[in-house]
């Protein structure tokens, strides 16, 4: 059984500000990453509660895995991602 998907308000604002096509590539990762586990995930050091981080395009997926959903939390371009 897959995994749900919950978005906040901030998360809702960066995948709109995104041209279409690169934020359908970036909700076609993210499914495939809730559906099979695939994609290159990386658990962030030093955040608390812990975070990840799933590589997308040029973008960065930034979440929470709270068991039976994924909070997302940020979605942005690896520019400004780091900062």
């Amino acid at each position: 059984m897959s995994k749900r998907i919950v978005w906040s308000g901030q998360d809702k604002d960066d995948i709109s500000g995104i041209e279409q096509p690169i934020a359908l590539q970036i909700l076609r990762t993210l499914g495939r990453y809730v559906l099979t586990g695939e994609g290159a995930t990386k658990l962030l050091k030093g955040v608390t509660p812990p975070m990840l981080r799933l590589r997308a395009q040029n973008h960065r997926v930034f979440f929470r895995d709270q068991g039976d959903y994924l909070e997302i939390d940020r979605v942005l371009d690896r520019k400004e991602a780091y900062r």
